[in-house]
């Protein structure tokens, strides 16, 4: 299969509908592995050379960092009881003690603060941006250390719920003022090829001149039966208290899963930890 038609074939499983591809573009390789992408939860036990997972660090600090602050952080679990400890906190993602590697992003809003000081100058901007970006920087070295790992055959799971532990995560990490954990990151060679996770159509979510949701009921109905028959839920979310839906879809399980209080602690972490997010 030629990448053209890889690339229409995996966005019209991700999106349904045909994107036009140009076949005479250049970086169509690159193109056909982003359209590609898929979630690896399972590995196949061989280890991730250390060289590698540099190269793959490398990769990911450099990506873009607003106004070159370089407000991220990474750190490489090794020490097999403080992952042992992160896992037993989410015992339903199993696959975090079982990956071959496991890293923390960190957002930093420290480093800046230190630099002030060392340089003799005022810091005023100890509020909500400073976190803003910090975490924006940790986003961007992810999704950088993603492309990287992807392109040598690697496969990734990351792991936002570890900000559901983030204060523990944080003693374990031995992670000082004004660094937070961002997310985990499973890395490893897959067991498996994986499979496309269906997304909300363009139509919904890429705006022309300017924000349209007019049609959100009509788009969402669409998209709950296109991944129902892509990839339906295994079982309901919470039916003792929300019963058995007859159509349960994407927006079914999302409503049902904001129902229930999440991180509503994060905000006091977050200021523990000497961020200003005002």
């Amino acid at each position: 299969m030629s990448n053209v038609e890889a690339i229409r074939k995996d966005f019209a499983e991700r999106f349904g509908e045909d994107i036009r591809v140009d076949a005479d573009l250049s970086g169509l390789d690159e193109i056909a592995r982003i359209a590609g992408r898929r979630v690896h939860r399972r590995y196949d036990g061989r280890a991730v050379d250390p060289a590698l997972l540099r190269l793959l660090c490398a990769c990911a600090l450099s990506a873009p960092s607003k106004s070159d602050l370089q407000q991220r952080d990474i750190v490489v679990v090794e020490n097999r009881t403080t992952r042992q400890t992160i896992a037993d906190l989410i015992p339903d993602m199993p696959w975090i003690a079982q990956a071959p590697v496991f890293l923390v992003f960190c957002a930093n809003g420290r480093r800046l603060s230190q630099i002030a000081a060392l340089r003799g100058k005022p810091f005023p901007n100890d509020h909500l941006d400073l976190l803003f970006n910090a975490a924006t920087d940790a986003a961007l070295a992810l999704g950088s250390f993603m492309d990287a790992a992807r392109a040598v055959g690697l496969g990734c799971c990351p792991i936002s719920v570890i900000r559901d532990h983030a204060a523990r995560i944080s003693e374990l990490l031995a992670l000082p003022e004004k660094v937070i954990p961002y997310a985990g990151l499973c890395v490893g060679w897959p067991a498996t090829p994986g499979r496309i996770s269906p997304r909300l159509p363009l139509a919904l979510t890429v705006h022309l001149d300017r924000f349209r949701e007019d049609d959100l009921p009509a788009q969402l109905a669409a998209y709950d039966a296109r991944r129902a028959a892509i990839q339906p839920y295994a079982a309901q979310r919470d039916p003792q208290v929300w019963g058995e839906a007859a159509h349960y879809g994407w927006s079914e399980d999302k409503a049902r899963q904001y129902a229930q209080p999440q991180r509503t602690g994060f905000g006091a972490y977050v200021r523990a930890r000497g961020f200003n997010p005002e």
